[in-house]
């Protein structure tokens, strides 16, 4: 008797599974997260500087190493100690050129940091906690123990950066494509793992709007029409609290590192206060929190409220007095100071010296006080030189903290920092130029994309979790994109309309750095470009070749993050840039 064919047998269930499946979203994300982790974490441990004396990448994130090394060696936000410090070859390396000269609380000029002081605080204190660890310094240990220092603050903040930014774009799509593309571009598609070894105001400001972003979408989605039917205190007061406390928390710290955030700090706030009115308490406690914080480290460094970069010209008017000779201005200028109560008893002007600003001069008395000395404007309007040729002249407090003896600001500068003449081929190289938004990251161009389907209101996001509720609210999701919008227009202006010395994309940076701030927002604004595109062969090669060349830019500045773009140093090899 013949016997009956076998069946195969019978396989495991994990066996019986789909490929695809197998390797599900969420485990796509953890890789991804690990990977991009391990980038940075892996520079970290190398990184330095150019002659190997430091872990310090630029004058940018020096100006920020010496405020902490200051703040916990030496007591002080005083930086004159770093500026004099030098190598066994005689080499400054804690030179930045970041940085302004006022005078101290002890009467004295002295140097800081240009950077607000708050962060550095907040690291200083991580390092303090390192030194009791340790006994090593920043001054004795410039390369390891800013390594470690590195890897304490960084890697925790690109960690949220991507986990928030993840947990965003799933939520508001439920396109498993979208989601693998959008977690990869996380990870890899925007410059912030280059400025994840190196101490900078942009991780920061980007990982903290990634936050905020999170946790509108869970707020949103938890008071969607099909989350109400859940239990009742998924909408009580203090989840409401904690949530929005921490959301107003991580936008005042965003605005505490890019100014400009501020626009978006307010539709945040709107945002919040439509979705859930009593979000507003917490939220403004948040904000209210960093603020305070902010300005009382500004007044402890600095004696005022007002950051360094806000103090560029001249302070309150003191006095006025007739123009004299430019060789009696040192005599003549005490009396009207004096009479003012502007200088102690036996204090006098002992010289007045050119400005390198047209129109001041700058008087400097025997106590190291400076005055600033310009033209009455009103009597002298088209004198050539104004100062010299005024009938009176106008006395102002100094405050002007970038003009000092040998300060980079005042001298001529080269390349980018020259500043860029003309509006409009500014437009065009930040833009699709050598510093552009989008010749740089090409996946950007998905954006204007998906505002336009999310405006249009042809887009709808049906996110549904296992037990079928539903994970975001369609009309929230439109709502932030169209925030983002309107921040991102706002914020681009801005620095478009900058004087001629600040349109200088952002100094020697490998992008236009000033906007990285916006990435988590900006990934969120493709995925309806995305789900749309996708439905085509052709729309999912573009979307990767797309994602392809981000990374291509992104990998161009593993070195450092502190240089210039790899289209900016080719279009200078083909002779294409000016000087």
């Amino acid at each position: 008797m013949s016997s009956s064919p076998t069946s195969p047998p019978r396989l495991h269930d994990q066996d019986s599974v789909p490929v695809g499946s197998l390797f599900s979203v969420r485990h796509h994300y953890v890789v991804m997260v690990v990977i991009a982790l391990a980038i940075a974490a892996g520079r970290i441990a190398t990184v330095s500087s150019r002659e190997g004396s430091t872990a310090f990448l630029s004058a940018n994130d020096r100006s920020r190493w010496c405020t902490i090394a200051a703040l916990v060696e030496d007591g002080t936000f005083a930086i004159d100690r770093q500026m004099r410090l030098k190598d066994a070859k005689g080499r400054r390396h804690w030179q930045t050129i970041d940085r302004v000269q006022h005078r101290g609380e002890d009467g004295r000029q002295h140097d800081y940091s240009s950077k607000p002081p708050l962060f550095p605080v907040l690291v200083a204190w991580l390092y303090w906690g390192v030194n009791q660890c340790t006994a090593m310094t920043l001054t004795q240990q410039p390369i390891y123990l800013a390594r470690i220092i590195l890897a304490l603050v960084n890697l925790p903040m690109l960690l949220a950066f991507c986990v928030a930014t993840i947990f965003s774009v799933h939520r508001m799509t439920s396109s498993d494509w979208t989601r693998r593309i959008l977690s990869a571009a996380t990870c890899f598609g925007t410059m912030l793992i280059p400025f994840s070894f190196s101490l900078n105001n942009h991780l920061p400001a980007a990982s903290a709007t990634a936050v905020v972003a999170a946790l509108f979408l869970w707020l949103s989605g938890r008071h969607g029409v099909d989350t109400n039917q859940r239990t009742g205190d998924r909408s009580g007061w203090m989840p409401c609290l904690l949530v929005s406390l921490l959301a107003g928390v991580a936008s005042g710290w965003v605005a505490a590192n890019e100014l400009p955030a501020l626009s978006m700090v307010g539709l945040w706030g709107l945002l919040f206060l439509y979705w859930d009115r009593r979000t507003v308490v917490g939220y403004t406690m948040g904000i209210g929190v960093v603020a305070v914080a902010f300005f009382w480290t500004n007044w402890m460094a600095h004696q005022s409220l007002r950051p360094p970069y806000a103090h560029r010209g001249v302070g309150p008017l003191v006095a006025t007095m007739d123009a004299v000779e430019p060789n009696l201005a040192a005599d003549a200028i005490t009396g009207p100071l004096r009479s003012a109560k502007a200088l102690d008893p036996q204090e006098t002007v002992e010289s007045v010296v050119d400005s390198d600003e047209p129109g001041r001069w700058r008087a400097v008395t025997n106590a190291q006080r400076w005055f600033a000395v310009t033209a009455d404007v009103a009597t002298d309007k088209v004198a050539e030189n104004p100062v010299q040729s005024a009938s009176r002249w106008r006395i102002y407090q100094w405050d002007d903290w970038y003009e000092y003896p040998g300060s980079y600001w005042q001298t001529e500068r080269s390349g980018v920092d020259r500043g860029e003449p003309s509006r409009w081929t500014y437009f065009f190289n930040a833009t699709v130029g050598h510093h552009g938004l989008f010749s740089l990251t090409p996946l950007w161009c998905l954006v204007p994309l998906g505002w336009l389907i999310a405006v249009a209101g042809t887009w709808r996001t049906d996110v549904r979790d296992q037990d079928g509720y539903q994970l975001s609210d369609d009309r929230a999701v439109r709502a932030m994109l169209f925030a983002i919008m309107i921040a991102s227009l706002v914020c681009f202006a801005f620095y478009m309309a900058r004087p001629k010395i600040d349109r200088n994309y952002g100094g020697v940076s490998t992008c236009f750095r000033w906007m990285l701030w916006f990435a988590p927002l900006w990934l969120l604004c493709c995925v309806p470009a995305i789900d749309r595109v996708s439905r085509s062969r052709w729309g999912r090669f573009t979307i990767i070749v797309l994602l392809g060349l981000s990374v291509f830019s992104m990998s161009t500045a593993l070195d450092s993050p502190w240089h210039s773009p790899w289209l900016y140093r080719y279009w200078d090899f083909l002779g294409w840039l000016d000087g």
